[in-house]
């Protein structure tokens, strides 16, 4: 079964080339590729699988504008390392259904114990990357799914309507909303390539999981193999999820 670390690695080779300057790639090497000293960040991850997980970076890459020039390199480290543990909660929750979140990613003090060390490589240069891996599989029992025969809601049972099952295997269209805006005819037609279209949402607010014209969930994006997911924070209630139903029938 797919680990957390799998899926941070699957992640990181993706992301660390898309969004590094370079597009530098990363590969697998021995231990003993680390140098001394390092910057370490530790992700502190809760959920099916919990604890910490820490990413020591070779300090070079830290002088180095591999994020940008004139950002921040501490900080901004600090926030790609926290979207690529995102991405990695995603593909572990489609691969294994086991469901986590980065709660914060920050910088630490480096440990001793290696998981496994990578090299980040771009023409002339070569840096150390290494894994502490201090996750561990939750002892929390799994929660309920929907795809169980009875429900538990409001403290109280409620089992499926007869014959519900027979549409569990209908197919619906979903689309994601991140927010709408009011134009008039006039701004529309006048969009031209380079325009910004504001929208009604902040960028930290959850977005819209639709379902013919119902809100049937919430929650915050996520990249899963290099395309866009959502993990799910929030739901509606079975009859409502059942109203968007109705609505294309």
């Amino acid at each position: 079964m797919k680990t957390f670390l799998d899926c941070w690695i699957s992640s990181a080779k993706t992301l660390f080339s898309q969004a590094l300057a370079g597009e530098p790639e990363l590969i697998e090497a021995a231990a003993e590729a680390r140098g001394r000293g390092g910057l370490a960040y530790r992700a502190e991850i809760s959920g099916d699988v919990s604890g910490h997980f820490i990413v020591i970076l070779d300090p070079e890459m830290v002088k180095a504008p591999l994020l940008g020039e004139g950002a921040d390199q501490v900080e901004a480290w600090a926030e790609f390392l926290r979207e690529v543990g995102e991405a990695a909660a995603g593909e572990l929750l489609v691969a294994t259904h086991q469901n986590c979140r980065v709660e914060r990613c920050r910088p630490a003090q480096p440990g001793d114990a290696i998981t496994c060390a990578f090299q980040l490589v771009s023409p002339g240069h070569a840096w150390f990357v290494v894994i502490e891996d201090e996750l561990r599989a939750s002892s929390d029992p799994p929660r309920a799914t929907e795809a169980s025969a009875e429900k538990i809601e409001g403290g109280q049972a409620q089992r499926r309507a007869p014959g519900l099952e027979l549409l569990l295997d209908v197919e619906l269209e979903a689309a994601l909303r991140f927010g709408c805006c009011e134009m008039a005819l006039g701004e529309i037609l006048d969009l031209g390539p380079g325009d910004v279209v504001e929208l009604d949402r902040h960028l930290a607010d959850p977005v819209d999981l639709i379902v013919g014209d119902k809100i049937v969930a919430r929650g915050e994006v996520v990249l899963v193999n290099g395309n866009f997911g959502l993990r799910v924070t929030d739901v509606s209630t079975p009859q409502s999820r059942l109203e968007s139903i109705r609505c294309l029938f």
